[in-house]
């Protein structure tokens, strides 16, 4: 997605390092609150930011300590379209929505957690993106829970 210059945007990056998500989150609420989203959507976008830095430093940089993740934030209307890169290779999988039931008696995998929760939370987003910046996913929060599209 390119960014027109009149639109508020502001990135972070992020050494590999799990604790630095929380900058992102901080990050976040305040650009968010800036342009006046409710209290709820701004915890619903530290929610997916955190989630998505977690995911990215974990399962796309496995780790890595010389590996960064960058986080791009961009305003246009109502809606903060957020990109969270990493050096990884993409997502190979996109789990089914986890069952609890399943995973507390140790039938499933405890894995899927984190993009079921990105995906009820965004109005969209789009996994294995390709940016000049690497791997990632891009998603989209609108002001209003209640324009909720299809994720």
């Amino acid at each position: 997605m390119a960014t027109n210059v009149n639109e508020p945007t502001i990135e972070v990056i992020l050494p590999n390092q799990i604790g630095y998500e929380r900058i992102a989150m901080a990050s976040s609420a305040s650009f968010a609150k800036m342009f006046g989203f409710s209290p709820a959507r701004i915890e619903d976008l530290k929610t997916v930011v955190a989630e998505a830095a977690v995911n990215a430093m974990q399962h796309g940089n496995k780790g890595r300590p010389d590996s960064r993740v960058t986080i791009l934030m961009n305003l246009k209307d109502d809606t903060i379209y957020i990109t969270v890169t990493d050096d990884g290779e993409g997502i190979k999988n996109i789990y089914p929505k986890p069952d609890i039931d399943r995973i507390i008696d140790k039938l499933d995998p405890p894995t899927g957690f984190g993009t079921f929760l990105i995906k009820q939370l965004v109005n969209d987003v789009d996994f294995n993106v390709r940016t000049e910046k690497g791997n990632g996913l891009r998603m989209a929060i609108k002001k209003s829970k209640s324009d909720q599209g299809s994720a």
